[in-house]
């Protein structure tokens, strides 16, 4: 492989052509006419203007990204993640053309794309599942007798969805009508499919990832888990590794169930097996994400390995360098989603011009940035503007050095998420460890975090008048 093609933009395509680069391997960029001062097109060896901002008339238009890779002669694609990751027609259209699609194999993107293929496939092994039901529901009113058997609460969720969207949670049954066309509304306009199913809701879980790695000889392992309960509406906001709360056995026993259901689908590449962990430490498969994870750095911390270098190893038909008895714990990784979205209003995206944007740096500080300071925030994609990682040789260390990163992380000019970032960090259900999904709904709230605000200015004004009344103090000292 000498040329690859990175059909994404922003911070993950820099992440991808900067190993790429590192192996010798020369790089294309894709951008629509909103990216043009991206640094993305800058920092690759090529860049080719693919269309107009909207996503349906640039990044997603999968036939024309494979045209400008045939032209510049790229032997590869890398999809990063989101657009057209995980998207089976271009992984076989690529393959059709003779350009490797660095990822896995199309039926098995099809097969876990779909939630009810990937339950129906993960039977024979015998991993455990959320009760309900394994078909598409058609009418309310038999969402309402699957409530009755599985007991509420349930969760209405898209059969072919993804990122929180399509899914609804229901406490009661007068509840259900209104929030299942509501689910396939949304599923319908977020995928163009709108397929729900129903299963029970697990009120208070740990939402845990187990990370794998196959590749085309048979091999398949995990590099542990990430703990991902930190969410809002159902996305993730900060992710850890290891999780505080997981055992060597449960670790062992989850990363083998992470393992058969790769194998369930012949999976090729890195992907990402989900759980949901309840109280009792009883897990339940979720979902497979069959791309790179954007919290992806934090596996690397703590394995030392590099996820895109393997995945591009493996898509030239390479042989997995090491076993699972040669993988080990080292330490502890955080990572903050950067968002551009404002955390006093709901989270609502922030747009605007990044009046000052100073990145922190140090050991152990990693930010995946695809921003500098000028620009404007585009209103057409995902608001994330970075990933700020931290690691230490415990949780605690990695918390501090999190702390220390945020205060450094200077923005003006939007919103972000790093006041968030910094009020999961302080608070003590976090920091002891004790935390689930139900994180954000149960302590935060944007009065709780411009009281913290408040008091913050209120301590530096405080030290302020003391430095300034010592200050004056050594001044009137009489001289002798």
């Amino acid at each position: 492989m000498k040329k690859i093609l990175v059909a994404n933009r922003g911070e993950i395509a820099i992440r991808v052509m900067r190993t790429a680069k590192q192996m010798g391997i020369k790089t294309v960029a894709i951008y629509s006419t909103a990216d043009r001062k991206s640094p993305h097109v800058s920092y690759a060896d090529e860049a080719v203007c693919i269309g107009p901002p909207p996503s349906n008339q640039s990044y997603l238009l999968g036939s024309k990204i494979i045209e400008v890779a045939k032209k510049l002669n790229a032997d590869g694609i890398h999809p990063g993640y989101g657009f057209l990751s995980e998207n089976a027609d271009f992984a076989e259209e690529a393959e059709k053309n003779n350009i490797t699609f660095i990822g896995p194999r199309s039926k098995a993107i099809h097969m876990m794309g779909d939630k009810l293929a990937a339950k129906d496939a993960v039977k024979q092994y015998n991993i455990p599942m959320v009760p309900g039901v394994d078909h598409a529901i058609k009418n309310p009113e038999e969402a309402i007798e699957i409530a009755k058997q599985i007991g509420f609460p349930i969760l209405i969720k898209a059969a072919a969805g993804g990122g929180g969207k399509g899914m609804r949670v229901v406490e009661q049954e007068k509840d259900v009508v209104e929030q299942m066309q509501r689910a396939i509304s949304e599923a319908t306009s977020a995928f163009g499919d709108g397929s729900v199913f129903v299963e029970k809701y697990v009120t208070s879980p740990r939402h845990i990832e187990i990370q794998i790695m196959a590749d085309a000889h048979g091999n398949v392992l995990h590099l542990f888990e990430r703990e991902c309960s930190i969410q809002r509406r159902h996305q993730k906001v900060v992710e850890e590794a290891p999780s505080s709360i997981l055992t060597p056995e449960l670790r062992a026993e989850m990363g083998k169930a992470a393992i058969d259901v790769a194998k369930s689908c012949d999976y090729l590449g890195a992907g990402t097996v989900e759980f949901l962990l309840d109280s009792d430490n009883n897990f339940y498969f979720l979902e497979m994400n069959t791309r790179l994870q954007v919290e992806h750095p934090v596996t690397e911390f703590i394995t030392g390995i590099d996820l895109v270098e393997l995945q591009i190893r493996v898509a030239r038909g390479e042989v997995l360098p090491f076993k699972q008895e040669d993988l080990k714990i080292n330490g502890h990784a955080l990572e903050l989603r950067v968002y551009a979205e404002d955390p006093l209003n709901d989270f609502l995206p922030s747009v605007g011009t990044l009046e000052t944007y100073k990145l922190p740096s140090g050991e152990n500080i990693r930010v995946d940035n695809g921003f500098e300071e000028g620009m404007d925030i585009p209103i057409y994609y995902d608001p994330m503007l970075s990933k700020l990682i931290t690691y230490g040789k415990t949780r605690t260390e990695a918390i501090q050095l999190m702390l220390k990163a945020i205060d450094n992380y200077h923005v003006k000019g939007v919103q972000t998420t790093l006041p968030f970032g910094k009020f999961v960090c302080e608070h003590e259900a976090f920091r002891s460890g004790h935390f689930d999904t139900q994180f954000v709904k149960r302590y935060y709230t944007a009065e709780a975090l411009e009281m913290r605000f408040s008091d913050e200015a209120k301590a530096a004004a405080l030290i302020a008048v003391k430095h300034f009344l010592k200050d004056q103090q050594i001044v009137r000292l009489p001289t002798s």
